[in-house]
């Protein structure tokens, strides 16, 4: 039977397990370090590439990194379920990300603005922009399920699971947000129904 290690060394570039050892005291304090909450991931991560030349326990991590992500690639290959659920959850961001390119058209999708300031404003509109799109296709999704149900139409939860409140086909991006006017209007807009469908 192939080993974790032979199969890691085949698979990729050799797994270093002589530097894993020598540092592994030092893994398992910086492991309990940032359990305990004595230190963030991301200072940690900050302080050992700020060293001029490679840090031993950088060199153990990214070593105990390759072999994390060779478990991954076996579990991947093993495992249907797993592809499905990284393949939904990749679908969902790529859907994410057509939609603020969307609407950012105009800009080709980049924030071209110079100082950070405004990069972090336009980014901050465009995050409300998207969310108020989401916002609103997830109510009137929730109202046609409603009434595909109040018409004895089955809606199974198990498919509503696999919709998506991301989709813009119906949106026109061009034109102003009048957030001021939305916010004043009373109610919500009717379902587009066919002519011989009413709301229950």
């Amino acid at each position: 039977m192939l080993k974790l290690h032979d199969f890691c060394n085949r698979a990729g570039k050799r797994i270093r397990s002589d530097i894993i050892a020598e540092q592994w005291d030092d893994v398992l304090r910086l492991v309990g370090s940032i359990k305990a909450g004595h230190v963030a991931p991301s200072v940690m991560l900050r302080k050992l590439a700020a060293y001029e030349r490679q840090n031993q326990l950088d060199v153990a991590l990214q070593e105990i990194g390759k072999i994390e992500r060779t478990l991954f690639m076996l579990d991947w290959l093993e495992n249907p379920d797993l592809r499905r659920r990284c393949h939904a959850g990749l679908n969902n961001s790529e859907q994410r990300h057509a939609l603020t390119q969307a609407i950012y058209t105009f800009r080709q999708g980049r924030i071209i603005d110079r100082s950070h300031e405004a990069q972090k404003y336009r980014a901050s509109g465009l995050n409300l922009v998207i969310a108020a799109i989401v916002y609103w296709n997830t109510i009137y999704m929730d109202a046609a399920a409603q009434h595909l149900r109040s018409t004895s139409v089955a809606v199974p939860d198990d498919l509503l699971a696999h919709t998506s409140p991301v989709g813009w086909e119906h949106i026109a991006f061009s034109g102003d947000f009048l957030w001021d006017r939305a916010a004043a209007s009373n109610g919500r807009k009717a379902l587009n129904l066919p002519p011989d469908s009413r709301v229950a």
